[in-house]
């Protein structure tokens, strides 16, 4: 073979992401809320796009509202032949079929997914961004923060000096309230004599609410039951055995303290109402209320599924404003620009049906997959993955996963992420259906609660009583889920059942 240049010609197939199938890609990962200003930005940018009452937003009438300029169908657009409706939002972008023209092609990971949360709120009672919603978001908005409770109260008694070296211990709490820096610190950096700092802080535990400002739980404590006026010797002693006292050891913490039965009761039932972390009783930060982005509602002949629409403006194509300017627009460039505006709308406008067809798509099958959590509680949960329902609704997996990502779904039973639905598989005691880890742990807690105090169940019982209900798991998976869920061991539940008593 001769060696020498040569100029050839090759034939290959390639699928490239386009501008807008990337916007349409990023879209279906986004939340209502991010959505929503998601819009309010290319409201700003794009002068064709109006916020319309639903009444005004309908579909082109025609495939040429506008001549040479109608918005094409979304399969068209993406550049593939097939006949799915959801084909342009079903791909894999990580896929090596794709190319990627350069380094801005590539749009970033699927956000990972978070436990599911348990609500307690239920359909009724879901905020959709009117009546009561609004009272709520103000009361949180208003709340005052620890930091403004205490500076407010410091202005009040103190000055100079004392006023500056005040502030800087009121911000080193926590959100507990709990001095976080040692006071020689703080005397260094201001320049201040150690003993003054101390004086200060002196006055600042005086503050409300009381406990404010302790080094720690013993100091806290301490400050709350002088407070009360019940700091005598036996309370002091008391407290400076906390350890004793968590492990439960009574009888020789009623020889330290010289009590009796009656009186170490009594004051054990002081110690409990006070307030370990007084702090937490002002907002840390102003929270924000989580809006479902799914409706699920049972109906007479099954369930209804419907997207919470009332975070979304509703988008309207300016149509008389586009005869204006094309009327008016003399050069090619404004002409151009004028044109890509259009375009740019009719996009958006296609690529959020096409989002809200395909999240009601995926959540559809959810709750028909998950019928039994809906219908009689999370012991009634299946194991579920994201191929399993992609499978069903013919749709590639990363799909599944894009529409499940930061989404909240709403129904009778509360609030829940998407991702609470996906759990793995338990496999079942007597070789029947598998059962999700959410109906394991469900049944885990429910045993626990219902232990007796002279009987706490270890790990190994809670395993024979859970394969006596159905399920085949190891001490280890229960040891995993008890301590995920909160729950102490055999030894802490006993020591606590014991305390209580």
């Amino acid at each position: 073979m001769g060696l020498g240049p040569r100029l050839d010609l090759r034939q290959s197939q390639s699928l490239v992401m386009t501008p807008q199938l990337q916007q349409a890609i990023k879209l279906l990962a986004l939340s209502n809320l991010e959505i929503e200003a998601f819009i309010a930005e290319e409201l700003e940018k794009n002068p064709l796009l109006d916020a319309g009452s639903a009444e005004e937003v309908r579909e082109p009438e025609s495939e040429s509202d506008f001549e040479g300029e109608a918005p094409e169908p979304t399969d068209a657009l993406a550049g593939l032949n097939g006949s799915g409706e959801d084909a342009p939002l079903d791909v894999d972008y990580a896929e090596e079929t794709f190319h990627h023209d350069s380094a801005s092609d590539m749009i970033g990971s699927d956000p990972a997914g978070g436990q599911g949360m348990d609500g307690s709120l239920g359909l009724a009672g879901t905020s959709t961004g009117g009546g009561e919603g609004g009272d709520l978001q103000e009361t949180l908005v208003g709340a005052v923060s620890l930091a403004d409770h205490l500076t407010g109260q410091a202005g009040a008694v103190l000055s100079g000096d004392q006023l500056l070296i005040a502030g800087h211990i009121i911000d080193a709490l926590d959100e507990a309230g709990y001095l976080t820096a040692p006071l020689l610190d703080i005397a260094e950096r201001l320049g201040a004599p150690l003993s003054l700092v101390e004086r200060v802080l002196s006055v600042v535990q005086t503050f409300d609410p009381t406990g404010i400002g302790a080094r720690d739980l013993a100091e806290c404590l301490v400050l709350q039951a002088r407070e009360a006026d019940r700091y005598d010797p036996c309370m002091q002693k008391l407290i400076g055995n906390l350890d004793m006292l968590a492990r439960g050891d009574l009888p020789r913490l009623k020889r330290i303290c010289g009590v009796d039965d009656e009186d170490m009761a009594d004051m054990i039932r002081e110690l409990r109402a006070y307030d370990p972390k007084p702090g937490l009783q002002f907002a840390a930060a102003e929270t924000q209320p989580v809006v479902p982005d799914i409706f699920v509602a049972p109906t007479t002949t099954g369930w209804a599924v419907e997207l919470n629409n009332a975070t979304l403006p509703r988008l309207i194509v300016n149509r008389s404003y586009y005869a204006e300017l094309a009327s008016a627009a003399g050069d090619r460039t404004s002409k151009a620009w004028l044109n890509d505006s259009l375009q740019s709308a009719n996009w958006l406008m296609k690529a959020l049906d096409q989002r809200a067809r395909t999240i009601v798509k995926v959540a559809t099958e959810i709750v028909k997959q998950q019928e039994g959590f809906f219908r009689q509680g999370v012991e009634h949960l299946r194991p579920l993955t994201l191929r399993t329902i992609a499978e069903a609704i013919g749709m590639h997996e990363s799909t599944v996963s894009r529409v499940t990502s930061n989404k909240y779904l709403a129904c009778p039973r509360g609030l829940f992420e998407l991702k609470f639905f996906f759990t793995s598989a338990i496999q079942s005691a007597d070789g029947g259906e598998a059962a999700s880890a959410q109906a394991v742990k469900s049944h885990i807690v429910k045993l626990i609660a219902d232990e007796a105090a002279d009987a706490i169940l270890s790990d190994d019982t809670l395993v024979d009583l859970l394969k006596g209900r159905g399920f085949d798991i190891a001490r280890r998976t229960v040891a995993k889920y008890r301590e995920a869920l909160g729950l102490g061991s055999s030894v802490q539940r006993r020591r606590q059942k014991k305390l209580a008593g």
